[in-house]
């Protein structure tokens, strides 16, 4: 199950990726099935954790740098197969398998695409950046791609192992919205030529024991984080203010992060005095 879990984790990242590659219509439907087999990777945990055996979330590399989307469409494919090999006849097994047969027959009919995700031009479409401002967007998707990536793998990882339902629907909250963050700055990435798979997260950082302090962290961070966007929405205003505008929209989005996990600091502290 443990190596189950693995490959899942690698397909899902690759998908994900060959989403944020595309321009074309395939990448609303990549992006979908990246989604599912994020499903796919938290249902087969579940079943690890019910099972009490410890696990992490370490990964082989995900190597995605191609030139056209056939060659990464049929590498998933190869993702998939290995994936169908492990699974069993029960329902979630049988129910991991309908969709990846669905997932197959949609990869092979795809058009193929030229892939410029990995160009290094760092332009976007339609807007002229200044070379201070091209710095900084790229440091931040650097950063940030990472850093969404590292906090759905944390609050999963926390969600799986919490029976408090007030915590985990914060914790899901908390989820969906780096999601959709790494979906933005995964998409801007890929549109500047910089796209990358995120580095593998330690284990350390998710198999918290002090959860108390994880939460204070976690809002020094986020405070951090609203500081970090309004300095980058500065860089690119003279430029672009759609641009601009869209990172003031993900710094006022952190207020409420900040809210959410002030709530689940008050709330843990009162459920273990």
């Amino acid at each position: 199950m443990k190596k189950l879990m693995i490959k899942l984790h690698e397909a899902w990242l690759e998908m994900l990726m060959a989403g944020f590659m595309s321009n074309s219509a395939n990448k609303e439907t990549l992006i979908d099935f990246s989604d599912i087999l994020f499903r796919h990777f938290t249902w087969i945990e579940n079943e690890i954790v019910n099972k009490r055996e410890d696990y992490n979330y370490n990964r082989t590399p995900v190597p995605i740098k191609v030139t056209n989307l056939h060659i990464i469409l049929k590498d998933i494919i190869k993702r998939l197969e290995e994936i169908e090999s492990m699974l069993g006849d029960d329902d979630l097994g049988f129910r991991i398998k309908s969709d990846i047969t669905y997932f197959k027959n949609n990869l092979n009919s795809m058009e193929d695409e030229e892939v410029k995700a990995f160009d290094m031009q760092r332009e976007l479409p339609d807007i002229s950046l200044t070379k201070e401002a091209t710095d900084a967007l790229t440091l931040f998707l650097f950063e940030e791609t990472y850093k969404e990536y590292e906090l759905i793998l944390i609050y999963n990882y926390l969600k799986a192992h919490s029976s408090d339902y007030y915590m985990n629907r914060i914790f899901q909250i908390l989820i969906d919205e780096s999601f959709f963050h790494l979906k933005r700055f995964g998409d801007l990435s890929a549109k500047m030529g910089i796209l990358a798979v995120p580095r593998v997260v330690m284990k350390e950082l998710y198999q918290v024991d002090d959860v108390i302090q994880f939460l204070k962290d976690g809002i020094d961070e986020e405070i951090i984080a609203k500081e970090e966007c309004r300095n980058l929405s500065d860089a690119v205003s003279k430029d672009s203010s759609e641009l601009a505008q869209f990172f003031d929209f993900i710094n006022n989005q952190e207020n409420y992060h900040i809210s959410l996990m002030r709530d689940a600091l008050k709330h843990y502290i009162s459920q273990n005095k």
